[in-house]
């Protein structure tokens, strides 16, 4: 029997695309895109392309495991794992698994408080029911720590809710009419592919792109003008922009009287942020400085398509906060395919405290629990005290791969007395430290609700095959622990689709007429925007429902004020610069330091989603060898050939890597993507060298704020 199953990709990316799987005989034997998907168009990104490879790959966990050996990375770097074992552990039953679990944290609660219990999870799927929904129930009831997800995006969520009150931007169907498009610090060729083809069409229609990045990615290649700056230096090229702008009175002065909050101070702010003085922290001339300034606010429409990179130093929150303000100074929300696109998150009006409980706490506690924050996991497992932190349910994360400072997460993975539980697919660098790991499903093998942070398309993901050995959705797990450690409430009782109709039933406007049984039918549904309009309109006229969607086009900003906030009442009350100032940052090339005089751009595979795909031999074929990039003029300062083996250090760490020389990067970097640690030499990643640092604005990771030196490996 043959049929085509609509789904939906959960992985952490914008795009959230409609997927089609072909089934034959209960096995999946193809995957493509959704054509009729308006944004996904028939087509998928490399690493959701080959996902046949992932779920029927030799290395899944499809049974849960016991450790039988000590905790510690495998005796053979990069060893390929068959059957998803090695012999660390022994197979268990789900009986077991679960019984050990419970009883494990029955013990640890009555010792040191439920506190003592950490959840740890993040983007591994984004699907709203095996993202956050019955593990939150679980934890809030059992009264655990809480985990402070910061680790991709809290600081430029920040400042762009601190500039337009949330996470709202232009849609990427309009890119195609715009005439001048800013791609600031992403990579939309690899990690936001379905926005290519807009943008491509807008150029064939005569508009500009135009590449602000550190590393000259492969959007930058493709660019009409691509800008080279200095990694954590955006803010000070975003003032400088608003500086010539309002000197050459290239703003929108009827938008920005009208709309816009604190232009006054923020002229007065800019008035010494000069081109010239931009020129010496960024790296950009002060010539570009102007002309790009002048172009992009005599282009109409402009759109900005911000990314998550910009926000990873130490002073990113403001920064985009910097950038956030372009638009609006401009007044480009006005025109189709203007505006600015980060997150379009915020306008998916699902009920996430029905789905996730937080009352729940109140129960188990009496009060809040305490908040841990995921970037300081290394210093968590070492130093947190009353409680200490005495298990870890680890989850949609690998963080002993990507957390920062990863030697001291490993120190602290690694203690004896840590009960850590890893539900997942794969025998990740995370698992290496697991005592029990429990095989998780892929999107293939359960049913889901699908929004998005790139698209305002919402959608139902079915099952498409029955999961593979005894692997289980984390929906299922979370909900048999509940019933397993007495809690009675009804809420770990319902069914996939009891969630889903609760995350649907808000009666918000923007959903009115989306069920899930029309997501069912059609697969992929658009917000309804039309209806919303009509709601907060006076007028007898409303847009049609496929009518472009202007957020800001009259103001109606979602900040204290109404209007886009220039000047911050809000951060001035939390002893924040209300207006954005820049600083370099502390690791940096401006920053003095005689030690370490490189800085580190710890990038991503183009080819997988952080430590997602990167074991896949599929994915890896995609990837140049592991490799530390250098500019030839830091090489030969340093003594350093072409394909020479050299050690890049700081306090925190050191890799040794090939050399790669390319003078088409900029001098004063070093460059190196991130990977499994387990996979690379000398067992480590590129995280061994960043810090536990945090970031201005949403205490987030300052990865892109590291120094480090490199010099000729002694092994070589």
């Amino acid at each position: 029997m043959k049929q085509v199953v609509h789904a939906a990709c959960p992985h952490d990316c914008p795009d959230a695309c409609g997927v089609l799987i072909t089934v034959e005989d209960g096995r999946a034997t193809r995957i493509q895109g959704d054509p009729a998907h308006p944004v996904t168009r028939g087509f998928l990104c490399a690493k959701v392309a080959k996902y046949l490879d992932r779920v029927y790959s030799p290395g899944r966990v499809l049974y849960p495991l016991r450790r039988v050996k000590p905790k510690g990375p495998a005796e053979a770097a990069g060893a390929v794992l068959h059957d998803g074992q090695d012999d660390a552990f022994v197979r268990i039953s789900w009986e077991e698994a679960l019984g050990e679990i419970v009883t494990r944290f029955r013990q640890i609660a009555e010792e040191f408080g439920p506190e003592a219990i950490l959840p740890f999870s993040y983007g591994g799927t984004l699907g709203a029911l095996n993202n956050a929904s019955m593990d939150r129930r679980f934890f809030h009831r059992l009264g655990a720590s809480q985990l402070d997800r910061t680790i991709c995006s809290t600081a430029g969520e920040a400042g762009l809710i601190a500039v337009l009150g949330g996470k709202i931007g232009t849609e990427p169907e309009q890119f195609r009419h715009s005439r001048f498009i800013l791609v600031w610090g992403t990579n939309v060729h690899a990690n936001n592919v379905h926005l290519w083809p807009f943008i491509e069409e807008a150029r064939r229609k005569g508009g500009k792109l135009i590449v602000i990045d550190p590393y000259p990615t492969r959007t930058a290649r493709c660019a009409d003008w691509y800008l080279p700056i200095h990694p954590g230096t955006d803010l000070a090229l975003a003032l400088a922009m608003m500086h010539v702008i309002i000197r050459e009175s290239l703003h929108d002065s009827d938008y920005v009287a009208r709309y816009t909050h604190g232009f006054d101070r923020l002229r007065e702010h800019v008035e010494e942020c000069t081109p010239e003085w931009a020129a010496r922290w960024t790296g950009i001339s002060a010539e570009d400085i102007r002309r790009l300034a002048y172009e992009y606010a005599t282009a109409r429409p402009a759109a900005i398509r911000l990314g998550y990179g910009v926000q990873r130093g130490e002073n990113g929150g403001q920064a985009i906060r910097g950038i956030c303000m372009l638009p609006c100074l401009t007044g480009s929300w006005k025109d189709v395919g203007g505006g600015l696109q980060l997150s379009t998150s915020a306008l998916f009006p699902l009920d996430k405290a029905g789905l996730q409980r937080p009352d729940l706490m109140q129960q188990a506690l009496g009060r809040p629990a305490r908040v841990i924050n995921m970037v300081e996991l290394g210093s968590v497992l070492e130093k947190l005290a009353d409680p200490p932190v005495k298990a870890l349910f680890v989850y949609n994360c690998n963080p002993a791969a990507v957390c920062p400072d990863h030697n001291a997460v490993v120190k602290g993975l690694s203690r004896p007395d840590l009960f850590t539980v890893v539900h997942e697919q794969f025998l990740t660098d995370t698992c290496d430290y697991a005592d029990i790991v429990l095989p998780a499903t892929t999107f293939f093998e359960h049913k889901d609700l699908q929004g998005s942070y790139g698209t305002y398309f919402l959608q139902v993901s079915h099952k498409a095959i029955e999961p593979l050995g005894e692997s289980r959705s984390n929906f299922d797990v979370f909900a048999e622990l509940a019933r397993r450690m007495g809690f009675t409430e009804a809420c770990f009782h319902e069914s996939v689709d009891d969630a889903i109709d609760l995350a649907l039933s808000t009666n918000h406007p923007r959903l009115a007429g989306i069920d899930r049984q029309r997501l069912e039918r059609e697969g992929h549904v658009r917000l309804n925007f039309a209806a919303a309009a009509a709601v907060a309109s006076t007028s007898q006229s409303a847009p049609t429902p496929d009518a472009p969607f202007l957020p800001f086009a009259n103001g109606n900003f979602f900040t204290p004020s109404g209007k886009a906030e220039f000047y911050s009442e809000s951060l001035a009350g939390e002893g924040v610069d209300p207006l954005p100032v820049f600083r370099a940052p502390r690791e940096s090339r401006h920053s003095g330091n005689k030690r370490f005089t490189l800085e580190l751009l710890p990038r991503k595979p183009d080819n997988c989603l952080n430590s997602t795909f990167c074991n896949l031999p599929s994915h890896q074929a995609l990837e140049p060898e592991p490799c530390l990039e250098m500019n030839p003029l830091d090489a030969a300062a340093r003594g350093i050939s072409d394909g020479a083996r050299v050690r890049m250090y700081n306090d925190r760490g050191e890799l040794v890597l090939p050399a790669k020389l390319d003078a088409s990067l900029q001098a004063g970097m070093a460059v190196a993507r991130l990977g499994w640690a387990k996979l690379a030499s000398g067992g480590v990643n590129v995280n061994a060298l960043t810090s536990q640092r945090l970031t201005d604005l949403g205490r987030g990771p300052t990865f892109y704020s590291t120094l480090v030196e490199v010099e000729p490996s002694c092994g070589q």
